[in-house]
């Protein structure tokens, strides 16, 4: 059985992946940070071991998707208004990525997930099936169309300058 070594130190090594998954969710930094609380929180309570290094962050991604949809799904989210300005948040970032940051994040929640895991975090699509439940054919669809819609959106963008 892998030992991950204490919970600080997975909390430290594994913080930002579970950040910005959540973040590809629900594209808001005060949800993605709660959610990143409540996986963490779920990972301490967890009692069963891991098998090696990926069985544990592909569980860790696991829990932040299915976290970050509960969130998107409960009458209190649909309910409730974003603050105004949280959109500049991130317009360094968005800035240094000539509009890619924004044009993925503009994606629909499906293809945001599987961007994110395959093109930032290195993921194969075989992994990113099994990490989000679904099967290796659907991500490669869903990585194709948001290839397509991404290409679309940036095309626009720049004949638009």
């Amino acid at each position: 059985m892998y030992s991950p070594g204490s919970p600080e130190e997975v909390i430290r090594c594994y913080q930002d992946l579970v950040y910005r998954v959540a973040f590809a969710y629900c594209k808001n930094p005060a949800d993605a940070e709660d959610i990143t609380q409540e996986v963490f929180v779920r990972y301490l309570k967890h009692r069963k071991g891991f098998n090696d290094e990926e069985h544990l962050k592909s569980w860790l991604v696991r829990v932040t998707a299915n976290a970050s949809k509960s969130l998107l799904r409960s009458a209190w989210f649909r309910k409730t208004a974003p603050l105004s300005g949280h959109e500049n948040l991130h317009a360094e970032f968005e800035s240094a990525q000539n509009g890619v940051y924004t044009a993925v994040m503009a994606l629909p929640e499906k293809y945001r997930a599987v961007v994110l895991l395959y093109y930032f975090e290195g993921y194969a699509a075989g992994e990113i099936a099994k990490m989000l439940r679904r099967t290796e054919t659907a991500v490669q669809t869903q990585l194709q169309r948001a290839r397509a819609m991404l290409k679309k959106k940036l095309k626009e963008d720049w004949e638009n300058e």
